[in-house]
């Protein structure tokens, strides 16, 4: 007598059913396989045995199953470490940072000012006029008209000049504050829009009658 289909239909759930049981307990204790019999006897009748062989006179179907891989040990992530607020900082510990600013020099006290050093108004010989910290500036040579002898004036033949040496005078000290910040106005239009190659000393220059002017009388 064969099996019907119902029949066969149950018994492979409950083989797939008995596998995972044998299964998660070969897991659990550690073996590596399991051996599943299906054993048909002389009257078609169907049993599903465990790591034991089918009776003799019976069909055996021997199959051998491997359990899974264990599942890794569960490890918790670690905690992220949570930086502590820019307010939080002890206010000695900002005190202790050092600074790189630079400091700003010490005014000077109107009690402790000195009037500026002396300055002449030079003219020269042309009626123009300067300002000069020394009253007795080196001569010049201011070239002369020439012509030759049909009374061209070409220059190809030669030049001539004259040394001329610009009168000064000492400025009044009712005016002298006025003069050295005009002469300061000079000294900065000459480093900013000099020559490229002096603006090097023009600028050593402008710095130089600049603090005159700040720590003298003048920069009250």
């Amino acid at each position: 007598m064969m099996p019907s289909k119902k029949m066969m239909r149950t018994t492979n759930i409950l083989i797939l059913l008995l596998s995972g049981c044998v299964l998660a307990a070969s897991a659990h204790s550690g073996k590596t396989s399991v051996v599943i019999y299906r054993c048909t006897n002389a009257f078609g009748a169907l049993t599903v045995q465990n790591d034991t062989p089918c009776p003799k006179g019976s069909r055996q179907q021997k199959q051998v199953i491997e359990p899974p891989t264990p599942m890794p040990a569960y490890r918790p992530l670690p905690t992220p470490k949570v930086m502590a607020p820019a307010a939080d900082i002890a206010p000695a510990a900002i005190a202790t940072v050092p600074s790189t600013a630079v400091a700003p020099e010490p005014a000077i006290a109107d009690k402790d000012r000195l009037p500026p050093p002396p300055l002449f108004q030079c003219n020269t010989y042309d009626n123009d006029s300067y300002f000069s910290e020394n009253a007795t500036p080196e001569p010049r040579c201011v070239r002369l008209q020439t012509t030759d002898l049909q009374g061209s004036d070409d220059s190809s033949g030669g030049v001539a000049c004259q040394m001329v040496t610009d009168q000064c005078q000492r400025v009044g000290d009712a005016a002298a504050c006025d003069a050295w910040k005009k002469r300061l106005r000079e000294t900065e239009a000459k480093w900013k829009f000099g020559v490229a190659d002096d603006a090097a000393a023009n600028k050593t220059d402008y710095d130089r009658v600049e603090r005159i002017v700040r720590d003298s009388t003048c920069g009250k």
